[in-house]
């Protein structure tokens, strides 16, 4: 099973990746036929929560054109001889139309004709998208319930999405005052009980799967003011013969927000001597 979810971010896009497989045995040899097909399917449902709200990054969060959001949410049930997407590797064209356009029928095609070609893919599933940073958004799909991955953990796992830590000023996620980001997001994995009538809703969701849920509660990262450098100094003002004062300034890159330290002095006096006496 694959899962990708991508958001828009100031100044162009911020796009995420999360994948994970899910399939028959890892004894199935590759290109064969499923040998998961006589053992019972459990129900799973996975659940994306995004986390991206302005009180948690408040430095130039995008507010428009375009705002914060994440696009749909697109995975496959597949045999251990496929995958959406490997580390150190190019992605398939549908992948990248996907996280650069959130345009999901090249991808959807593609994983359908594994399914047709190589038997590989079991079974597609998806959410919709939400259209701001935070919110919900989930999809219920089928695999073998033997898979190793569940049976070493039986409980619902939360999976959290951070993002990196940079070091340069500039960058969107520059925080220097946090040892670690809060998470972007996060994505709930949960089976279901066997029972129709019994299936849970998704934390956070009022009526189960597929749907969106918005206005979920954020921490708060304080941001610090950030400042220029200063100008160059001014010309010396004063009388001719005394003594006189030049000035610098420098202006505000970032207000500060959520408690950060305040903005320091923008404007700076030093003594002189006028040097061109008229």
């Amino acid at each position: 099973m694959g899962t990708l979810r991508s958001a828009a971010a100031w100044g162009g896009a911020l796009w995420a990746l999360l994948l994970a497989t899910l399939g028959c045995s890892a004894g199935q040899p590759l290109g064969g036929e499923p040998t998961c097909t006589a053992q019972p399917l459990a129900k799973y449902s996975i659940t994306f929560t995004g986390k991206w709200s302005q009180a948690s990054f408040p430095k130039q969060y995008p507010m428009f054109r375009p705002p914060a959001q994440w696009s749909s949410l697109l995975g496959a049930a597949h045999s251990p001889d496929y995958s959406l997407w490997r580390k150190g590797q190019y992605v398939s064209n549908g992948l990248r139309d996907f996280a650069e356009r959130g345009e999901a029928w090249a991808l959807m095609r593609e994983m359908e004709a594994a399914g047709e070609k190589l038997q590989s893919v079991h079974g597609v599933f998806s959410g919709p998208a939400v259209p701001s940073g935070t919110g919900q958004t989930s999809a219920e799909f089928e695999a073998h319930s033997r898979h190793s991955l569940f049976a070493t953990v039986p409980q619902d796992t939360v999976t959290e999405i951070t993002a990196s830590s940079p070091s340069h000023p500039a960058n969107s996620f520059y925080y220097p005052r946090l040892k670690s980001l809060p998470p972007i997001a996060t994505v709930t994995l949960a089976r279901l009980p066997q029972s129709p009538r019994a299936f849970p809703p998704a934390p956070g969701l009022g009526g189960g799967g597929n749907e969106v849920a918005d206005s979920l509660p954020a921490p708060e990262t304080p941001l610090d003011c950030e400042v220029s450098l200063w100008s160059s100094w001014g010309l010396c003002a004063g009388p001719c013969g005394q003594p006189g004062a030049k000035s610098r300034t420098r202006y505000v890159r970032a207000r500060p927000a959520n408690h950060g330290a305040p903005c320091p002095g923008l404007e700076e006096e030093a003594p002189c001597v006028p040097d061109n006496c008229v």
